[in-house]
């Protein structure tokens, strides 16, 4: 039976926000596309408000504020490596763009040794922990079970078929695409009695779960961990890298320039010590704050609670779903495991493209969802059970400029915000569409497979814009 929630609504920007629908009355909007980017918590917004009147230069400098700036952004150096359960002595932050950065950084850092230089990872990632192993290093994949959970005797069997030559797991923590979660401290205890590290990349992971890195001398540790502000509750454009010390404390840095030395001369370098060796340039400092600022205030919330609150949603939308003519969900379907997983839900409509049951969603009723393939086209491929030639025959019309049939899904991703009314609403939604009952013609765009409803017009212009008004001229 479901439990009546703690609404959290309050604790966010933005949750009254009305927004245009095709008939010309606006209603309130409903975000079900946390996977790919939350909106700000109220104290992740209150705390870069008071701290940009203290903002300045960080290290080095001797004013008030580049010192208090200073203080701050280090001090969300430790607030990350707590929120993750790292010892500061064992571990540095290295702060960044995003998850994708990061994970760049880790491949051009990483100490591979000729013999031992191949990273394992699965068929279920992201294409940011996919393709800049391709370019960095030898890459192996782990296989996938039918129903796209990862394959654990296919894992053993690489690491004893590349035994002495891993150098790296590189696994995600949570998909991206079914919410699966893996059993990253179990494969990292594999993956160093193999005499290899770990890299978890926690970007769906992070606002939802606990983690806790654990001490390098614990087996199930984990060496490096990878999380993006941007879809926990601080859209301001900072990510963040955890990582062995011994690690960084080694080779050169991928970026070169300001703040990351000690001393320059014409023909030599001294590199400073991490995490500065690898934060050359100015940093977003007030990114830093803000992402410190999230990860205390979900700690305060307590992650099981987080996780408790969105299992209930996730657990409701699997009883819901199939009431509904037509739908397909992809991946796990069985509400008794909801807490075995993220609030990450794909779904087709059974004779609707993806691409127009995401645009009558938006339109018609206010939901917005993605559709697509995620960035993680190899799993989606296989989830899809798009054959070789039929995945070829679709790349070669992209190459034509026509997206029309490209093959995905539409994903439904809850965040802590999110309602058990939220979900009723999507199911109304859904059902409409499935009855044939939605109201617009709509038409689709060749070039991007977009679909927009004839007569669809909006001045966004209305709604925002950076330019000063006449007064602030």
């Amino acid at each position: 039976m479901l439990k009546t929630q703690t609404s959290y609504r309050s604790f966010f920007v933005g949750m009254d926000t009305l927004v245009p629908l095709l008939d010309g009355t606006n209603v309130p909007y409903v975000n079900l596309d946390n996977a790919a980017s939350t909106p700000a918590l109220q104290h992740v917004q209150k705390t870069v408000d008071d701290f940009i009147r203290y903002y300045s230069s960080v290290h080095r400098g001797t004013g008030f504020k580049s010192q208090l700036s200073t203080h701050f952004y280090e001090s969300a150096r430790r607030q990350m490596l707590e929120f993750v359960g790292a010892d500061a002595e064992s571990f540095t932050c290295i702060f960044g763009k995003n998850t994708t950065e990061a994970i760049n950084k880790l491949a051009r850092r990483f100490p591979f040794q000729p013999g031992r230089d191949v990273v394992l990872i699965s068929a279920m990632e992201h294409h940011s922990n996919d393709l800049p192993w391709r370019a960095a290093t030898r890459q192996v994949h782990i296989n996938l079970l039918p129903d796209g959970r990862l394959d654990e005797a296919d894992f053993d069997s690489k690491l004893k078929l590349y035994e002495g030559q891993v150098a790296l797991v590189a696994i995600t923590g949570a998909s991206n695409v079914t919410g699966y979660i893996n059993p990253i401290h179990s494969l990292a205890r594999k993956a160093h009695a193999a005499g290899a590290q770990i890299m978890v990349d926690a970007a769906q992971m992070g606002p939802h779960r606990r983690i806790s890195m654990g001490a390098l001398d614990d087996p199930e540790h984990l060496d490096h961990l990878t999380l993006s502000a941007h879809k926990m509750y601080a859209p301001y454009g900072t990510g963040a890298l955890i990582g062995r010390k011994d690690v960084f404390e080694q080779g050169e840095p991928d970026m070169r320039g300001g703040g990351e030395v000690e001393i320059v001369t014409l023909d030599k370098v001294v590199w400073s010590e991490p995490p500065e060796r690898d934060e050359a340039g100015s940093p977003n400092t007030v990114g830093a704050v803000a992402m410190a600022a999230a990860a205390a205030q979900l700690a305060a919330i307590g992650m099981d609670a987080v996780a408790e609150h969105e299992a209930e949603l996730t657990a409701y939308a699997l009883e819901q779903f199939p009431t509904i003519p037509g739908l397909r969900i992809y991946g796990d379907t069985n509400p008794a495991n909801a807490r075995e997983r993220l609030g990450v839900i794909p779904i087709n409509l059974e004779g609707v493209s993806h691409y127009l049951l995401a645009a009558i969603l938006g339109h018609e009723f206010g939901i917005g969802v993605r559709n697509g393939c995620f960035c993680a086209h190899p799993y989606m491929l296989f989830l899809l059970g798009v054959a070789d030639n039929k995945a070829e025959e679709v790349r070669s019309m992209i190459l034509r400029g026509d997206r029309r049939e490209v093959p995905g899904m539409v994903r439904v991703s809850f965040g802590l915000y999110n309602s058990i009314e939220d979900v009723d609403r999507l199911v109304r939604a859904l059902r409409a569409v499935a009855l044939n009952e939605y109201k617009g013609i709509y038409h689709q765009n060749i070039r991007s497979g977009e679909f927009v409803p004839k007569g669809w017009s909006v001045d966004f212009e209305k709604y925002f814009s950076f330019r000063p008004s006449d007064f602030e001229r």
